[in-house]
């Protein structure tokens, strides 16, 4: 059985959507299989029955703090089945990542968890290094998709970045700009 891609729900306000898209793009492109609600639900499918089977069969859920994300909202209810989920891992093990996309207060419930603020320049490599400590710890994959990774065609002597690198940087600037 070849080894699977580490799971990721996230958790996020409405309000974040875009941001934690550009992080759901910026996690796919780097071989996790993440779960965003607007990515993963069909139409007509139980959202709630989804969001719950999701969290439960996540390796990981991210939740993803801002200013707006204290207010009421189903949200609440997956950070609880996130924190009864964690309950059934083994203590010690990475779980629960609580990842500030902006300066904000934590939740109460999530203190015991160590955060990421993923506005700061190395927010993302930090969230990285722990998903592949939990995709080691399981045997899981994080492996960048291949047609992510632009082809170098042009020789070395008097290099110049092809066309294709440079709209490649274009992309990854963007993204980053939405995650912070």
């Amino acid at each position: 059985m070849s080894p699977r891609p580490l799971k990721v729900f996230l958790c996020h306000a409405h309000a974040d959507r875009d941001p934690v898209r550009g992080l759901y793009t910026r996690l796919t492109k780097d071989g996790v299989d993440a779960w965003l609600d607007k990515a993963k639900l069909l139409p007509g499918q139980d959202w709630e029955l989804e969001i719950r089977k999701a969290v439960r069969e996540a390796d990981v859920v991210v939740v993803c703090l801002s200013k707006q994300f204290n207010q009421a909202g189903f949200r609440q209810k997956e950070v609880r089945l996130a924190l009864d989920t964690a309950m059934e891992k083994p203590e010690g093990e990475i779980f629960i990542i609580p990842a500030r996309l902006e300066e904000c207060d934590n939740l109460e419930s999530l203190r015991k968890w160590h955060w990421v603020d993923l506005f700061e320049e190395d927010g993302y490599e930090m969230l990285m290094r722990a998903l592949r400590a939990r995709a080691n710890k399981i045997g899981a994959t994080l492996q960048v998709k291949r047609s992510w990774l632009p082809r170098i065609t042009t020789p070395r002597t008097n290099y110049q970045k092809p066309a294709e690198i440079k709209k490649a940087d274009a992309v990854i600037e963007k993204v980053v700009k939405l995650i912070r």
